[in-house]
């Protein structure tokens, strides 16, 4: 028998889980050229060429054993530092190496953080929806997990909502810029209001509140949007990254924990970042994938073709009735079920060879997650799939 904490822990990440099954299953039902899955966020767009290039040429001229040894858990100090330096050019900063800790993905870095802060039974507050793993990642720390209720139609942050959460054993807020299901970026104004709830929230219970900004889709936004950088906004904020989606390398699990000086505990932070790594059995980001991001950090995937799904996607959904907030960012829609049971709805759905995500694994029952991270060929093939299934609740 597996343990109970496990069983929960199965029980909690089932949502994502059954994405990467449930397509196999149906193409052997109804035909390859008959389903259509919208349900896991893996890029469909190639990563930069000068990826693959550098990648070979550290392969064929750098010392193996150089190459794949074991790195400092914090990371390589030379590619923590290109990293710093890419981030002050972007953002006006004065970051060190000293500022960043490497980490085997943006999941990863939010493992080791929440490992770093976290004691028995602390809180940590997110706004729904939210990324349904961060229930997973806050109870391995021993963290429990409060969803602030979602702000529809918006799906904006309640800074009202916010306040009346925070208790004192509030440790930490996770918040997902651009947000993962809706593409819905957080403005400035917004994120303000936030702060400013945290820093008032912070004196009265004389406690530190730490802003941990979930940050993979930061490049992928649309329409000239800028996503804010929440560091010169709120001092104790902890931004994770991830290059899985703005150089399409979500396999090779490489991202990194940036840490502002301004961070209460600053010192004992980055250290514990590294300790944790260990810990939690990451011991070190990939070296190989460490080296390859330092030279091409400033590098971009096509945002064009995503922008192009996103159009044809949402314009045709719309038109069929579908209810949706447009999206700013990544690459998801977060659709308004045409039921109250998003479940039901999902599993209605598949009857017309199309795979969705329930809303109710984000913290928003009654609405689910369409991924346009596919092909062209299948949004358009998917179209007159979406329409049927529209008026089979017309009827």
């Amino acid at each position: 028998m597996i343990s109970k904490n496990m069983k929960e822990l199965v029980d909690k990440s089932a949502a994502i889980s059954a994405l990467f099954t449930e397509g196999p299953r149906l193409r052997k039902l109804l035909g390859d050229e008959n389903v259509f899955d919208f349900g896991i966020g893996n890029p469909n767009v190639k990563a930069p060429i000068s990826v693959n290039e550098t990648a070979i040429e550290l392969l064929e001229n750098m010392d193996s054993l150089t190459l794949h040894s074991y790195t400092d858990g914090a990371g390589i100090p030379s590619v923590r530092q290109a990293i710093a330096e890419s981030l002050n050019r972007r953002f006006g900063e004065e970051y060190t190496g000293k500022n960043i800790v490497m980490t085997t993905g943006a999941a990863g870095g939010l493992n080791v953080i929440l490992k770093v802060l976290l004691d028995q039974g602390d809180e940590v507050l997110t706004f729904a929806p939210y990324f349904s793993e961060y229930d997973v990642y806050v109870a391995n720390a021993g963290g429990r997990l409060i969803s602030i209720a979602p702000n529809i139609p918006s799906f904006l942050p309640d800074a009202n909502k916010l306040e009346e959460a925070i208790s004192s054993k509030t440790k930490a807020i996770i918040i997902n810029n651009p947000n993962n299901p809706t593409g819905v970026v957080y403005d400035e104004e917004t994120l303000k209001k936030v702060a400013e709830v945290l820093n008032k929230k912070g004196k009265e219970f004389g406690t530190t509140i730490y802003l941990i900004s979930d940050e993979p889709y930061r490049e992928l936004v649309f329409d000239g949007v800028t996503v804010p950088y929440i560091p010169k906004i709120y001092g104790n904020t902890i931004v994770a990254y991830s290059f899985s989606k703005s150089l399409s390398l979500p396999g090779d699990r490489i991202g990194y924990l940036t840490i502002p000086s301004t961070v209460e505990d600053f010192e004992d932070v980055v250290y514990g970042t590294g300790v944790a790594n260990r810990v939690l059995g990451f011991v070190n980001a990939p070296a190989l994938q460490q080296l390859v991001v330092a030279r091409c950090c400033d590098e971009k995937s096509d945002i064009a073709f995503y922008d192009k799904n996103r159009e044809i996607l949402y314009n045709a959904l719309i038109s069929y009735g579908f209810e949706c907030a447009k999206p700013q960012g990544a690459f998801y829609l977060f659709v308004k079920a045409l039921e109250e049971d998003d479940v039901a709805f999902v599993n209605k759905a598949k009857e017309y060879g199309i795979l969705m995500t329930p809303g109710r694994g984000f913290g928003c029952k009654g609405y689910v997650r369409i991924a346009y991270c596919v092909a062209r060929a299948v949004i358009e093939r998917a179209l007159p799939s979406f329409e049927k299934l529209a008026k089979a609740y017309k009827k």
